[in-house]
This record gives C-alpha cells, sequence and structure tokens, in this order.
C-alpha cells in the first residue's frame, strides 16, 4: 500500500486535531485537552531545541558559500531589495484594508483592565539587542538577531582568513548537517504535532473568546491572504515569469508546516529543502537566501499584523491617526522587521509601532488571547515570502531551474540535502 504523502499526513493531523479539540471543548473532556496541549508542547519543544545551533550553522556556512557563487554581493543585494520592497507592498495592502473595514470600530473591550506588556520593543532594544554581551546567553535565552550577528561576523571573518578557516568552517557544516538530519526527524512527527496545536487551539480559544475580535481577527487573515493570494503570485507571474499555481504546489509542504508549528526558524530545513528540490533555486544562494530569510522576512509578522493592530489599537482607544501615521507605520514594517528575529515575533513587532505611534501599550494586551491563533496564518506568510524572493532572484539570475521548478513535486521523505551548490554556469557580475 502506498504511503500518504507529507502534505496529506499533515492534512490529516489538522483535521484530526480540529475533531479532538471540538470533542475537548464541547463535552468538556479534560484529560483529551491536557494531553492534546502536551503533544502540541513537545512538538514545539524539540523544534526550539535545535534553533540555536540550526541558525548559527546555516548563517556561518551559507557565507561562506558565497566564495563559491559568482556575483554574490549582488546576489545579496538583489535578495534584501525583494525583502524590502515585498514588505513595503505588504503593508500598504494591510494599512488599506484596516481603513476598509476599520478594524476597531465599534468594538466595547474592557480597556482599563488591560495591561503593557512587561517588555516592549523599541529602536533602542533593537539597535543594542543586535550585539550580545555574552556569547553563551545568546544561545541560552535563544536571541535569534544577536546569533545571526555571531553566525554573519564569523562567516565574514572566514572568508577573510581563507584556507585556514577551512577546518572552522567543515566543522560549522559537518554540524549543520546533523542538526539538520535531527530537525528533519522532529518535522516527520508534525502530523502528530498538528493534531495537538490545533487541538489545543480549538478546545481553548472558542468563539465566546473571538467573538470581540472577530473583525480584527478576520482582517488579518483576510491581510494575509491578499499577500499570499494576490502579492506573491503577481511578482511570480509577472517578474519571475513561473507559474505561481506551480509555485505553491511545489511549496505547500512548507507552508503547511509554518502555518501549525508557528516557527519559521523550525520551519527552515523543510523551506530549503522545497526551495531547492521542488523550486528550482541554485542550491549555493538558496543555502544563504532562506537561513536570511528565516530570520528577517516577515511579512506576516512584520507587515500585515502591526499596521492592522495598530489602526485596531487607535479606533479602541479613540486615538485619531493622519497621513504621516500612516506613513510611519509603513516605515516601521519596512525597517523594523528584523526586530522580530531577536525577540518575540509579532508582538514586539506590534510594541515596537505603538510606541513609535505614541498609542498606548496596554493595547497589546486585548490581543494576546487571541494570538496564537493568528500566529498561524501570520508565520504561513512570512515562510512563503521567504520561498518567493529566492525564486524572483535566482529566476533574474539564471539560477533557477526551470526543469526542476515545472516538474510534478517531488516526494519529501529523506533529509534536506546539504548546502553544498550545485555547479551552475557561472554568471558574470
Amino acid at each position: 500500500m502506498k504511503r500518504l504523502s507529507f502534505s496529506l499526513q499533515l492534512l490529516f493531523g489538522l483535521v484530526a486535531g480540529v475533531a479532538l479539540g471540538f470533542v475537548a471543548r464541547i463535552w468538556d473532556v479534560t484529560w483529551l485537552a491536557e494531553t492534546l496541549t502536551q503533544v502540541g508542547a513537545i512538538f514545539v519543544q524539540l523544534l526550539k531545541l535545535a534553533v540555536p545551533p540550526l541558525v548559527f550553522t546555516a548563517v556561518l556556512v551559507s557565507m561562506a558559500n558565497l566564495r563559491n557563487v559568482s556575483g554574490a554581493a549582488r546576489l545579496a543585494s538583489k535578495t534584501l531589495l525583494w525583502f524590502l520592497l515585498t514588505a513595503l507592498v505588504s503593508v500598504a495592502f494591510a494599512i488599506g484594508l484596516g481603513l476598509v473595514i476599520n478594524p476597531g470600530q465599534g468594538v466595547t473591550l474592557d480597556t482599563g483592565a488591560a495591561k503593557a506588556p512587561e517588555s516592549s520593543g523599541s529602536w533602542l532594544d533593537f539597535v543594542t539587542g543586535v550585539v550580545p554581551t555574552n556569547v553563551v546567553t545568546a544561545f541560552t535565552e535563544v536571541n535569534v538577531l544577536q546569533i545571526v550577528f555571531l553566525g554573519v561576523v564569523l562567516g565574514a571573518a572566514a572568508l577573510a582568513v581563507g584556507e585556514k578557516a577551512e577546518p572552522f568552517l567543515n566543522l560549522g557544516r559537518s554540524v549543520l548537517e546533523l542538526v539538520q538530519k535531527a530537525l528533519w526527524w522532529v518535522i516527520r512527527l508534525a502530523p502528530l504535532g498538528t493534531a495537538g496545536l490545533i487541538g489545543k487551539a480549538v478546545s481553548t480559544y472558542g468563539w465566546d473568546l473571538l467573538a470581540p475580535l472577530a473583525k480584527f481577527s478576520v482582517g488579518v487573515y483576510v491581510g494575509c491572504f491578499i499577500v499570499l493570494l494576490a502579492v506573491y503570485p503577481t511578482l511570480l507571474a509577472v517578474w519571475g515569469k513561473v507559474n505561481p499555481i506551480q509555485f505553491f504546489r511545489n511549496a505547500w509542504p512548507a507552508i503547511e508546516l509554518a502555518f501549525v508549528s508557528r516557527s519559521s526558524v523550525g520551519t527552515l530545513p523543510l523551506t530549503q529543502k522545497v526551495t531547492i528540490e521542488r523550486n528550482g533555486v541554485d542550491g549555493g544562494y538558496a543555502s544563504f537566501a532562506v537561513p536570511f530569510g528565516a530570520t528577517t522576512k516577515m511579512d506576516g509578522c512584520a507587515s500585515v499584523y502591526p499596521a492592522l493592530a495598530a489602526i485596531f489599537v487607535a479606533q479602541v482607544f479613540g486615538v485619531p491617526l493622519g497621513v504621516g501615521d500612516y506613513l510611519l507605520i509603513a516605515f516601521v514594517s519596512v525597517v523594523g522587521s528584523a526586530a522580530t528575529a531577536g525577540l518575540t515575533g509579532a508582538i514586539v513587532m506590534l510594541t515596537l509601532t505603538l510606541s513609535t505611534l505614541g498609542l498606548p501599550l496596554e493595547g497589546v494586551g486585548l490581543l494576546l488571547a487571541i494570538d496564537p491563533i493568528l500566529d498561524m496564518i501570520r508565520t504561513a506568510t512570512n515562510v512563503t515570502g521567504q520561498m518567493v524572493v529566492p525564486v524572483l532572484v535566482a529566476r533574474s539570475e539564471g539560477r533557477l531551474d526551470e526543469a526542476v521548478f515545472n516538474a510534478p513535486p517531488q516526494p519529501l521523505d529523506t533529509a534536506p540535502a546539504g548546502p553544498a551548490p550545485r555547479a551552475p554556469e557561472p554568471v558574470t557580475a
């Protein structure tokens, strides 16, 4: 009997989780709710366990791999430019959507009971948080932005040192292979993790909790769907000159895992595997672009969500916003998106946006209860963008294997291949 594909296994896990979650909630089956919670928590913890070594070695090795890629500086510049442009387009659509639906208008919530978060994101936090005060602390506290900084610095130093750094780089490559292999085993447990995570969400967050924030919740999903199903396909078709439907067929397993795991970094091995083996992006370039994107490319968390949330908070607290405020929201989303890597994702991005606009930080407390539900679609949007940009850049640079891209999606039953690049035709700078 033919084994079910990974995507179908995830789908079955999703359906089972929803069904079990409803059973636990409707009939108040406490032991089932607790079991779902524990299964989901263990799965997420296993993903998080691999984050520090995975991010560090992936960034380190990707930096080293750039010396094997012709036109590396141009590729890096194009990647960063596309990150910024897609973030700008995403936040523009989100602001427009917010002005149409007015997510906070008519909402009656007890704003007096809302509390500001104990720690908030600020530009000073972002700037000072990039450089670690202690190397060990950066890893033990899983400060991803600081780990990325260390990986970039040591990778650049290894490039400068040359041959003498090869033993160190070989160690990094070996650790990366080991972590990816172990994390792939964890990813194979994703159907069980999916059932636990979705089941917990369904059993914990009912319509009673969502009802007062329904317009805002729907707005976040609609905003992310606009980016997913309109912005990205348009970019792929017009600038990438590839079939968007084929892209989503290829990328679906990574998008699905991102939705249920709510972790861009945890999805990284699968994202990179899909980008290389299904979307046909050159392995040398993808080994730089995908890890870089997993820590800085956040259209869902840093563009769509904070824009709609800022409008929501302003309307709930009766604070009028002008054109300058909307431009400031766009600026914060585009420039500050890297802050989501080092702290607490969209929550920090939201506090950064609210503090920059001078809006009450207590507004964050109003949205914390439903954040896990919103984080699913935000992360799926993030990861999709992390695959779209490498395809666009690779296509413009002649580094996209169209035969691989257009082929029927291959099974994803083996661990991700190493980061060693394929041997494409050299591209002149």
